[in-house]
């Protein structure tokens, strides 16, 4: 089978759905919201609002299954290199579920578990300690995954360490969070798997030198003799592997700092949730299964309508970094234009991922969502359960998330154009029963299997990023250039701009 035929399976669907109208769907089809409704463990999601009818959905399942997704996600979970380009599995899953029958999986879920134990030997040592501040400096998703979290969860568990983090190379950012606080109670935890990331060593210079003394400098690296003679004592090193990528490696000792927050309880509670979901992704057919109906439904709104973005909008505050996440998980896995075999691809892949907490953002960027030229699928998500002494607040909260939904999926029609809604804006709504360790991380971990569907169905590698290297490699070259003058840049537009920012300098 050509590795197109899906897409040409598709498209008759796309064409009579392209004028559906996603109310009228819900309305001639009393069964509709039974069939793409679907309760995992916290999660209650809903799938009635995407403009797809049972004959779409069945080719989308069609796809799936010509596609090999369930024997791709059986390869994932079992260990095999997956990461053809790299020629490695990528063994995300391993950090926190037992459920892969390769040894390599075995293998690494023993690792995972060992590096956990070492976790908690250590945050032992420091609760002991006079520290009271934590900073945690990485970058990508030696960040974006640990800020998420502790946002996401702290309301709840206020933590025995107050946790900073450092990822920009921008010295204000360092002034900023290095203000107000005493080097004699501040431990330093650069996140780096190789130790060779620019902006972490940096920072991390920085600290080791305001520190004082490498008694309360840790790292989180595969390359622990970089760390070694950077200054980081050895029992201070926390293991990581090739086989975890950093957008997935929340889950592994780059969750150091999440812990030390919140505590090694909570931090196990959440890889138990993502867990949970490991287990309902890898046992459950397709056509029941979370992330394969998410997964397809976004390869749906990509390749068959055409949508360029997406948007993720969470209700709820503490997860207002959820949109940031996603957008590293699914633009560095998915932003490829070429297949595992060194193919051009002949779809269309990564959306744009963007979006912002609500009801903040329905006085921004709404009116675009409901009376814009451009339609967008979106990803609500709610919180039922409030955690806070405000129901008043959390019924506000919720109502809007209900009625923005409805408004943008059924429209309202007006004589005045100018004041029509003309709706059909397809979305998902994501409800979770409280927002736990537990319901956070059954939540990425939807998101993370999702990203594997997608990737399947359209051929690509979502484990590696090759994209972002060479602008890396020419900005080290550059920084020779920009400190000292006699120095240049072969692209004649860089070697102009470099000429102005020492003119700058010159005064």
């Amino acid at each position: 089978m050509r590795s197109e035929d899906w897409l040409e399976r598709l498209t008759p669907h796309a064409a009579r759905m392209a004028d559906a109208d996603i109310a009228e769907l819900n309305r001639l089809d009393p069964a509709r919201l039974e069939t793409a409704t679907l309760q995992v463990g916290p999660i209650h999601a809903c799938f009635a609002r995407q403009r797809v009818d049972a004959a779409a959905a069945a080719a989308l399942l069609e796809t799936a299954a010509s596609r090999g997704v369930e024997g791709a996600i059986a390869a994932l979970f079992d260990g095999e290199p997956v990461n053809r380009s790299e020629n490695r599995p990528a063994l995300h899953t391993a950090l926190r579920s037992d459920l892969g029958t390769g040894a390599a999986a075995k293998a690494a879920y023993q690792q995972a578990l060992q590096t956990r134990r070492q976790m908690g030997a250590l945050l032992a040592k420091l609760e002991a300690s006079q520290v009271t501040d934590i900073v945690n400096i990485g970058i990508g998703g030696s960040d974006l995954g640990p800020r998420l979290a502790l946002d996401a969860l702290r309301e709840r568990d206020p933590g025995r360490f107050r946790v900073h983090f450092l990822s920009t190379a921008d010295g204000s950012a360092v002034a900023h969070v290095l203000r107000g606080l005493d080097p004699t109670r501040t431990a330093a935890v650069l996140v780096s798997k190789s130790f060779g990331t620019q902006e972490t060593l940096l920072n991390g210079s920085v600290l080791r030198d305001w520190l004082g003394s490498g008694t309360r400098l840790y790292a989180v690296t595969a390359n622990t003799a970089r760390a070694v003679e950077f200054g980081v004592d050895p029992a201070h090193v926390l293991p990581l592997w090739d086989w975890v990528g950093g957008r997935y490696s929340l889950w592994s000792a780059v969750g150091f700092s999440v812990a030390a927050a919140l505590g090694m309880e909570r931090f196990e509670q959440l890889l138990a949730g993502a867990a949970m979901m490991d287990a309902h992704v890898r046992q459950t057919p397709a056509a029941r299964n979370l992330a394969i109906r998410h997964g397809l439904l976004a390869v749906w709104n990509r390749d068959g309508m055409g949508y360029a973005t997406h948007a993720v909008l969470p209700y709820d505050e503490r997860l207002a970094r959820l949109p940031d996440y996603l957008q590293q998980l699914v633009m560095e896995s998915l932003g490829k234009s070429a297949t595992q075999d060194g193919r051009a691809l002949a779809c269309s892949t990564s959306p744009v991922i963007w979006g912002g907490a609500g009801t903040d953002v329905q006085h921004s960027f709404f009116q675009a969502l409901h009376q814009g030229t451009d339609t967008v699928p979106m990803d609500f998500i709610g919180v039922v359960r409030a955690s806070n002494a405000y129901p008043e607040q959390r019924q506000a909260l919720l109502s809007n998330l209900l009625a923005q939904a409805e408004v943008l999926a059924n429209g309202a029609r007006s004589d005045d154009l100018q004041k029509s809604y003309p709706g059909n804006r397809p979305s998902t709504m994501l409800l979770l029963d409280e927002l736990t360790p537990e319901a956070l991380g059954a939540l990425l971990a939807l998101y993370e299997h999702s990203v594997y569907v997608q990737a399947t169905v359209w051929g690509i590698n979502p484990f590696d990023q090759w994209g972002v290297e060479l602008g890396k490699t020419l900005a080290t070259g550059l920084m020779q250039a920009l400190a000292d003058p006699q120095k240049s840049a072969a692209d004649p537009v860089t070697r102009a701009l470099i000429e102005r920012i020492h003119a700058v300098r010159r005064g």
